[in-house]
């Protein structure tokens, strides 16, 4: 198992593990891009953006194996994943386990690697930009300022287990970092977001201390509201957010006012700030949706929203150095 600082091609018989970033494939890599080019099974979570997708070749397989939390939702359990990516690299294939963000941030990549290592298949790792600090940054917040935030700490809302002793020794966590100071981010926590609240002022977080929530990340829809602890949770109902999304606690939210959405060159960015949460019962701007791919399958069409088509990469790519 290896995360590779130099190329070699991909192999038969081998499962890499791709990090696709927060979103935009714009912010993909250029291995990762190549990664998902070569690949004959790719499988992906559900919060992988279709764009992304695009790339895989037309023949390859792209098999869901997402997780959406809630009642009725398709969820596929994580011994289900581990198995089929051994099935299909013991068939021969060239695998690409395709995660959101980076696939060792909260993405169970270091279990997959593991589980497949022990059964003698080879892995390697392909690096992505973690939503922890990207989706922050794309939406004008710096996670770190100086003078105003010197560290942060990237935190979960979800637990193991639906146990109540994993879940106080989570909830402890929380105070602990509240406690250090600095920059929070949560991930996966909108389901518990008054508990957030109440633990992180347990702590010894002001009410009044800053608040982003930042839902759909660098996704087409992505909306932002800045709120403060006190009100944050009544915000969120008014506008009525929810996951998937990042909460970013403290006052590095208001760091930079002037900046909303640097990278944000096309107006597609959805801001809802507090004046909007509470005058308005939803607090964004519609915005046109990015057309259906093909026949429903996503990797059967170019990344039209992008700019740019799965062709033009390839040849980009082959006139660079970089190789997996």
């Amino acid at each position: 198992m290896r995360g590779r600082a130099q190329g070699a091609a991909l192999h038969p018989g081998t499962v890499t593990l791709v990090g696709a970033g927060p979103g935009d494939p714009d912010l993909l890599t250029v291995r990762a891009a190549r990664a998902l080019m070569i690949a004959d099974v790719v499988l992906a979570d559900a919060l992988v953006d279709d764009r992304v997708l695009s790339l895989v070749r037309r023949d390859a397989r792209v098999i869901d194996v997402g997780k959406t939390p809630g009642p009725g939702n398709k969820t596929v359990a994580q011994d289900e994943i581990n198995e089929r990516l051994l099935e299909e690299a013991r068939a021969g294939h060239v695998v690409v386990r395709l995660k959101s963000g980076d696939p060792f941030v909260f993405g169970r990549g270091g279990e997959e690697a593991l589980f497949l290592a022990a059964h003698g298949v080879h892995v390697d790792i392909v690096p992505g930009l973690t939503s922890a600090v990207s989706v922050p940054t794309l939406a004008g917040i710096p996670v770190t300022h100086r003078g105003v935030s010197t560290s942060f700490t990237v935190l979960t809302g979800t637990a193991r287990a639906l146990d109540p002793i994993e879940t106080d020794a989570l909830e402890q966590q929380w105070i602990a970092a509240a406690r250090t100071g600095g920059t929070l981010v949560f991930l996966m926590a909108m389901h518990v977001l008054d508990r957030v609240v109440a633990r992180v002022v347990e702590g010894g977080l002001a009410g009044t201390t800053p608040v982003a929530i930042i839902q759909n990340g660098a996704h087409e829809d992505e909306r932002t509201l800045k709120s403060e602890l006190w009100r944050v949770v009544d915000d969120v109902r008014a506008a009525r957010m929810g996951p998937p999304a990042i909460v970013v606690i403290g006052e590095a939210v208001n760091a930079i006012p002037v900046v909303t959405h640097p990278f944000d060159l096309d107006g597609r960015a959805r801001i809802a700030d507090d004046a909007d949460a509470h005058g308005a019962p939803e607090a964004h701007v519609s915005a046109p949706q990015p057309a259906p791919l093909d026949g429903g399958a996503p990797h059967s069409a170019a990344i039209a929203d992008a700019g740019v088509d799965s062709d033009t990469i390839a040849v980009a790519l082959e006139k660079t150095d970089v190789r997996l």
